[in-house]
């Protein structure tokens, strides 16, 4: 997925439902915070995405331009409806979180995590997939450990001793 597509989901999004600001959870999330993240990034042509004031919309994004939608089938990517519950991140990662809202969103604002947040959240996920993810995202050292570590404290136990855990099998090389 390119930036420019991230934007034309959120524009999507926002004709869809109405609203005009979403929330861009998953990996390509990082889309956010980097325009241009390495590729091994941005493999995934799904975006993980919910109406941020009303998320039970999610439904209609999801069967609007989600998975074997039209939309899909013309432009190769598609949003994927969740809802909060769908990533756990940190208490206070609002106030780390960056917005991206342009002339391709036609003003309809996505709220991103951090990266350091977006590692969290994929480590709390603790899927092969999402461990794999992190892995990348200190090889290319668009995160470093020690932000995630210094953020941990804001997460729940037990969550925050997986989620520890978890940095430590994405640390070994």
């Amino acid at each position: 997925m390119k930036r420019h597509e991230v934007e034309h989901i959120l524009r999507a999004a926002g004709a869809i439902t109405n609203e005009r600001r979403m929330v861009v959870v998953g990996s390509q999330a990082i889309l956010g915070p980097l325009a241009l993240p390495p590729e091994d990034l941005t493999q995934s042509n799904e975006l993980d995405i919910y109406p941020d004031e009303h998320p039970e919309k999610a439904d209609l994004i999801d069967g609007s331009i989600g998975e074997l939608s039209p939309f899909h089938n013309t432009f190769g990517y598609y949003a994927h409806g969740v809802g909060p519950e769908t990533a756990r991140f940190p208490r206070n990662w609002r106030a780390r979180a960056m917005t991206v809202s342009n002339a391709n969103t036609q003003g309809v604002e996505g709220t991103f995590p951090s990266l350091a947040d977006l590692a969290i959240s994929k480590l709390a996920a603790g899927r092969p997939k999402d461990l794999d993810f992190v892995r990348a995202m200190l090889r290319h050292r668009v995160v470093e450990a020690s932000e995630i570590e210094s953020l941990l404290s804001e997460l729940d136990e037990p969550w925050m001793t997986v989620t520890r855990s978890h940095l430590r099998v994405c640390e070994r090389p």
